[in-house]
C-alpha cells in the first residue's frame, strides 16, 4: 500500500522562529524529518506551513538536491489532494525528533497506529492521549481520515484533530519501549544537542582494518563534528581522497616519495568521514559509487609507481615485480574474502593498512624493503583468506 507523509511546520520555538528551522547536524529539523519519512518509503512528503520564510525555502531546496521531493502547503484541503485515495499517511508532529527506526517501524503498519510514550514528567510536553499515554509525535493514519477531517476542521489544530479522530476510530497504540528510540519534542536548539551527539556516535559503524579501528577514530570524530555544520557534500570528500591518491602516485613516479606518502596519509580517513556525514544526513552513499570503487585500484597504481621509481633508480626490475605481485595478491584476497567472518579482515592487507606499513620504511629510506614487506603482507593475507574459505572450521 502506498504511503505518504504529512509533517507539521507552523509552530514557533522559544526565539519566535519556526521549530522546523531549528539546527540539527548542520541542517534543519524539517530536513531531518523529511529524510526520516523518505527513508521509510514515504512519497509524497507534504509539509503544512502557514508561511514559507527564505530559510525554510532553502531547506526545501537542499532536500530536492538530495532527491527528496517536498510539497509545502498552507491549506489542509490542498494537502488532501496530494495523497492518493486509499493510501496511508505517516504523520510527524511539529518539533518532533524521532529515530529513523521508529518512523520506519510505524510506516510498516497496515492499519492506523499511534506511537506513544508514558504520561510522566519527562514527557509532559507531548500531547496527552489518556491517563497512561501521550502521543510520541509519530502516527500512521488513513488518507480518508485526512479528507473527512479537512471537511470539518474549522479553527482546530490539524494534527491534534487527526490524532483524536484516529483514536476514536480504533487506531492501535504502540508504546515506545526502547529509551534510545524515544522521540524528543524540542523548543530550542539546546534541546537538540544530546540527540546530535547520538547521531554522530551512531554514524561510526564498523571498521574492517586495524588502521581505521584503532588509529583514525579521533580524526574521524573531529572532522565529522566540524564538517557536518558546513555545506560540504560527502561525495566531495571521496573524490578528494581519490585525487590525493592519484597525485600521490604521480609524486612516487617522480621520486618525491615522502610527499607521495603524505598525500596518501591525508587520503586515508576521507571516505570514512564521507560515510559518516552521509549517515548523519540520512543520505547513504551508493554502494556502486564510482569514486569510492576507484580508491582501491588508485592505491594499486600508487604502489606500482613506487616499484617503477625503484626499478629505474636503484634495485632494478625486482622492485617492479614485487609491487605487481603484491597488487595481484591483494586483489585476489579482496575477491576471495567475502567468506570471512565479521571482524576477520581486521589484520589483513588493505589500502589503509598498506599505507601505514610504509611509514617506518619511509623514515629509513628503504622503499624496496617496503615493497617486499607489502608483498609478504598481501601474500600472507591471501593464504589466510584461502584457508578460511576452504576450511571454515579453521
Amino acid at each position: 500500500m502506498a504511503i505518504g507523509a504529512l509533517i507539521g511546520a507552523y509552530q514557533e520555538d522559544d526565539s519566535g522562529s519556526l521549530r522546523a528551522l531549528l539546527p540539527l547536524a548542520g541542517r534543519t529539523l524539517i530536513e531531518y524529518q523529511a529524510k526520516c519519512a523518505a527513508a521509510a518509503g514515504a512519497a509524497p512528503i507534504v509539509v503544512i506551513v502557514e508561511r514559507v520564510p527564505q530559510a525554510l525555502q532553502d531547506a526545501f531546496e537542499r532536500l530536492r538536491l538530495d532527491g527528496v521531493g517536498v510539497f509545502p502547503v498552507s491549506d489542509v484541503n490542498e494537502a488532501v489532494t496530494r495523497f492518493e485515495a486509499g493510501s496511508t499517511i505517516l504523520l510527524l508532529g511539529d518539533g518532533i525528533v524521532s529515530s529513523v527506526d521508529l518512523v520506519s517501524t510505524l510506516a510498516e503498519e497496515t492499519e492506523s497506529a499511534i506511537a506513544t510514550v508514558p504520561d510522566n514528567e519527562q514527557h509532559e510536553g507531548f500531547e496527552r492521549i489518556d491517563a497512561q499515554s501521550r502521543w510520541a509525535g509519530v502516527a500512521v493514519i488513513d488518507a480518508r481520515l485526512l479528507g473527512s477531517t479537512a471537511a470539518m476542521l474549522g479553527d482546530w489544530d490539524l494534527q491534534s484533530t487527526l490524532l483524536r479522530r484516529a483514536i476514536q476510530e480504533g487506531a492501535r497504540l504502540v508504546r515506545v519501549t526502547d529509551h534510545a528510540s524515544e522521540p524528543l519534542l524540542v523548543q530550542s536548539a539546546d534541546e537538540l544537542a544530546d540527540f546530535q551527539r547520538r547521531l554522530v556516535l551512531a554514524s561510526k559503524g564498523g571498521r574492517n582494518d586495524w588502521t581505521s579501528r584503532y588509529l583514525l577514530p579521533p580524526i574521524e570524530d573531529f572532522a565529522t563534528e566540524h564538517l557536518m555544520e558546513t555545506p560540504v557534500w560527502p561525495s566531495w570528500l571521496i573524490w578528494g581522497a581519490l585525487a590525493l591518491t592519484l597525485v600521490g602516485a604521480i609524486c612516487f613516479s617522480r621520486g618525491w616519495l615522502g610527499a607521495g606518502l603524505v598525500l596518501l596519509l591525508l587520503s586515508m580517513p576521507l571516505d570514512l568521514i564521507a560515510g559518516r556525514l552521509a549517515t548523519i544526513r540520512l543520505t547513504p552513499l551508493p554502494s556502486r559509487m564510482l569514486s569510492r570503487l576507484a580508491l582501491w585500484p588508485a592505491a594499486g597504481i600508487a604502489l606500482l609507481s613506487i616499484g617503477l621509481w625503484e626499478t629505474r633508480h636503484g634495485t632494478g626490475w625486482g622492485s617492479m615485480v614485487a609491487a605487481a605481485t603484491a597488487c595481484a595478491f591483494a586483489e585476489a584476497a579482496r575477491i576471495e574474502k567475502a567468506a570471512m567472518p565479521p571482524g576477520g579482515e581486521l589484520w589483513l592487507f588493505s589500502r589503509r593498512n598498506a599505507i601505514m606499513l610504509a611509514i617506518p620504511f619511509a623514515i629509513g629510506g628503504v622503499w624496496t624493503a617496503y615493497l617486499l614487506a607489502a608483498l609478504l603482507y598481501a601474500a600472507l593475507s591471501f593464504f589466510i583468506v584461502q584457508r578460511v574459505r576452504h576450511h571454515p572450521s579453521s
